[in-house]
């Protein structure tokens, strides 16, 4: 099953949103095989569908090739400055994104505690920044999601 484009999230996304992700159906192709023609991770692929990364000239015409989608619409809508963040509203209301937003809320002190402790006082970036998604099953069958944050450790400076 291939993810689709919420329609209630139209208005939220960029113009080629809605284009990229009716070619991405109609092509029935997943995010893990789409990034592996772009040579970038599934979640990375994803964010630039949504408008929320930047594609290089590479990435475009790759998804050119491989959506049919004429290049140049794609350079117009994927080559400019990303208007990050505008499709979450706080507290989310999709399940799933809320459950993320959950483990911050209730993780976050002990996140930024062990941290801290191990880094000193500073910040993870999240532009210096990767993530991956895994599926893991356990000796019971039972499915997990494995969720990997890697992020560079940014110390506060003194001043």
């Amino acid at each position: 099953m291939t993810a689709t484009l919420d329609s209630t999230h139209v208005h939220q996304v960029p113009e080629s949103s809605p284009v990229l992700f009716e070619a991405k159906k109609q092509k029935n192709l997943s995010f893990e095989a789409i990034a592996k023609e772009l040579g970038r991770d599934e979640v990375a692929v994803a964010a630039l569908f949504y408008g929320q990364a930047q594609a290089s000239k590479e990435d475009i015409q790759k998804l050119s090739s491989l959506l049919g989608i004429d290049q140049s619409m794609l350079e117009s809508k994927l080559a400019g400055f990303p208007d990050r963040g505008r499709l979450l509203d706080l507290p989310p209301k999709e399940p799933l994104i809320y459950r993320l937003f959950e483990i911050v809320q209730n993780y976050g002190y002990a996140y930024k505690a062990v941290m801290n402790e191990k880094f000193g006082d500073g910040i993870m970036s999240a532009i210096s920044f990767s993530t991956h998604v895994e599926k893991e099953t356990d000796a019971q069958g039972a499915n997990w999601a494995v969720i990997t944050l890697r992020g560079k450790w940014l110390p506060y400076s003194r001043f």
